[in-house]
């Protein structure tokens, strides 16, 4: 039987071909990264990052939008067609991730693109990119995209498809950022087996690396994650396998893109231009470009020089490495306070810990070694690529959790913990926190809530985060309704509202009535963003016919569901016939007619509306048959023996009451 070859590469050895056998994974770990992204796995038991047929392991995120359509993704789109389309190629998605019009504004400046307008059928317009063809494209799908090529380039590796994939976000994404990145991996065709923190997935990387006999090292490390659109830093505790996550902050718009903002504003000065290259957006990523550039080179060179067209003319530009670096350090010392709060709620003194890791591409800098060096009072470790260290212990645990019952490392376990506290809105516009910064997940807390008003008939709930305690100064996540609740006077409901986060860090919320027993829950999607219909729409015309087989079975269920419905009621009526008036006969006929001629179409639509229309002409007909069954079985029957059996057995809500009022305060 052939052999499947592929090449890998791993940091400071020679790349090397191997077979596919059944020492290596079929489940990947991708680095999804601002600026660059990676994909590695598991091959005899060690992660090594795949590399392209020139032996390059990174994929500059970085997608260009044709005007014929095409799309192109990496290398060639950041260096060929960047500069000349600017507008039309979308580097940074990740920044915008997850994020509404107002949550970018800060991010927008200087940058090339073109934003357009949302849809009006959006609450609050998710941020999209005009590009050729006259198309809008949103950062999930400029993500997918950059996802696709890797998932391509694992499968062309493996000559099989892929069984899924660890994807890696930023420890302090938020709700919205998460659900995001992982319908980014659903419309690029991955079975997302697990969203991880990157500063989780270096720590596992290096604990493996540095451990002894093939078990993981021990102690406790922080985690220094600088890469090019986010920062993050960890505490985390490893013993006896045990990857416990102690503490978590950072900042979800902090990074090596803001070092190029700098710099450019730089030179922007320099040449004499306003601040945002008087909306010439060529000049902007050809100076974000040589910024960029100027930043790269200084970290080898004491000076760097390039040329850079302005007007029309060739004009010199130079960056000796001190001048840069007093350029980027009010960036750089952003990060100080997320890393002392990071280290107080691990309880810990930086002297205290075992060891620095860093992570990312911007660490590279000899400016951001000596910070975090005087930050933490130690040299921190970097023998392990920085860019690439993330998708290798994303490939570790994308092996652990592909690997059947029994096949996988059994001296693993991962300990991650919510990066923001998460609660509800009570009255006055106070957020009650359920779910606590630093608690570890999977996790789950239950609270009691009560009515504020008499005759309140439902709740509104206000699912937010953050670590402020007014509703106005933290993130909306999403609202929801809970109605059907009989009228009560003011703290006589008691609504029992539960919050769970899974281990890819996405929060579930149930919400129960415990007098009556209405419950409602929900899966929290930011207020803005792609709903899911639009996420469905989307994997649909990924697949040529796959929108067309949907169709095809809405409509079948729909056909069965309403030649069900008109035999139960034919039935009803040759049962009972006394129990018509004329007035049913006249609406139910005309309601059985409609819903005859819908079944003979191909809307499901029309179906469920006839459905729904000959439910409620059949109603007054349905009750008087429920009532006569009730007389028959109360004949002979001792009163309180039946008064006890109603109460225990009857329906305990209405779904379709009305909500009077939503407001509600915390139960004391």
């Amino acid at each position: 039987m052939a052999e499947a070859l592929f090449q890998i590469a791993e940091p400071g050895q020679t790349r090397v071909k191997a077979p596919c056998t059944p020492g290596f994974s079929r489940a990947v770990g991708i680095d999804l990264g601002t600026t660059n992204s990676l994909v590695a796995m598991v091959q005899h038991g060690k992660p090594v990052c795949l590399v392209d047929d020139a032996g390059e392991a990174i994929v500059p995120s970085v997608v260009h939008y044709a005007s014929d359509g095409d799309v192109l993704v990496g290398t060639v789109a950041r260096d060929r067609f960047a500069p000349a389309f600017p507008s039309d190629t979308i580097a940074s998605a990740k920044r915008f991730m997850g994020r509404g019009p107002r949550d970018a504004e800060a991010t927008r400046a200087l940058t090339p693109y073109v934003f357009a307008p949302g849809r009006a059928d959006e609450n609050e317009s998710v941020v999209r990119f005009a590009v050729a063809g006259g198309r809008a494209v949103t950062p999930l799908e400029v993500s997918a995209e950059i996802l696709a090529v890797l998932k391509a380039r694992a499968e062309a590796a493996l000559g099989a498809p892929l069984e899924g994939a660890v994807i890696t976000v930023p420890a302090y994404f938020d709700d919205g950022q998460r659900q995001a990145t992982r319908d980014a991996g659903r419309l690029a065709g991955l079975e997302v087996l697990r969203l991880l923190n990157e500063p989780t997935a270096a720590a596992l990387a290096y604990g493996l690396d540095k451990g002894v006999d093939g078990k993981p090292a021990e102690g406790t490390f922080a985690v220094f994650d600088l890469g090019g659109g986010t920062f993050d830093v960890s505490i985390l505790k490893i013993e006896d396998g045990v990857f416990e996550v102690k503490s978590t902050g950072g900042d979800s718009a902090l990074g090596g893109d803001d070092f190029d903002r700098a710099i450019a504003e730089a030179l922007l000065e320099r040449l004499g231009l306003p601040a945002d290259a008087g909306g010439d957006r060529k000049l902007t990523r050809r100076i974000l470009d040589a910024a960029r550039a100027l930043k790269e080179r200084l970290t080898d060179a004491e000076t760097a020089e390039l040329e850079l067209e302005v007007a029309g003319r060739r004009q010199a530009l130079g960056l000796a490495r001190p001048e840069m670096e007093a350029l980027v350090r009010p960036v750089l010392e952003r990060c100080a306070p997320s890393v002392r709060r990071a280290l107080k709620d691990a309880g810990l003194e930086a002297r205290a810990l075992s060891g620095v890791i860093l992570v990312g591409g911007a660490t590279r800098m000899p400016f951001v070694r000596r910070f975090v060096r005087d930050l933490f009072g130690r040299e921190p470790l970097a023998d392990i690529d920085p860019d690439q260290v993330v998708a290798l212990g994303a490939a570790v645990q994308a092996d652990i959790l592909a690997r059947p019952d029994g096949e996988g490392r059994d001296d693993v376990l991962l300990l991650d913990v919510v990066p923001l506290s998460l609660g509800l809105e009570t009255m006055g516009g106070v957020v009650e926190k359920l779910i606590h910064r630093g608690t570890t997940v999977p996790c789950g807390a239950t609270q009691t809530f009560t009515t504020y008003a008499d005759k309140q008939t439902g709740f509104d709930l206000h699912v937010l985060q953050g670590e402020r305690e007014m509703v106005a100064e933290c993130r909306s996540l999403a609202r929801f309704k809970l109605a059907g609740i009989p009228p009560m006077p003011a703290g006589m409901a008691r609504l029992e509202v539960t919050f769970t986060v899974d281990a890819d860090g996405i929060l579930r919320v149930t919400a129960r009535e415990e007098t009556t027993g209405v419950e409602t829950a929900i899966d929290v999607k930011p207020t803005y963003g792609l709903a899911e219909g639009e996420v469905e729409r989307m994997l649909l015309e990924s697949f040529a016919h796959a929108e067309e087989d949907v169709r095809t079975r809405l409509l079948a269920e729909q056909r069965v569901e309403g030649a069900r419905i008109l035999d139960a009621l034919e039935r009803a009526m040759t049962d009972t016939p006394e129990l018509l008036t004329d007035d049913d006969r006249g609406s139910i006929a005309d309601a059985k007619a409609a819903l005859e001629r819908a079944l003979a179409g191909a809307d499901s639509n029309a179906i469920r509306a006839a459905v729904e229309a000959l439910d409620r002409a059949s109603r007054p007909f349905a009750e008087r048959r429920m009532n006569r069954a009730l007389e028959l079985g109360l004949r002979g029957r001792d009163v309180a023996a039946v008064e006890a059996k109603v109460a225990a057995t009857e329906p305990k809500t209405d779904l379709r009451a009305r909500v009077d009022a939503h407001a509600g305060h915390k139960h004391g």
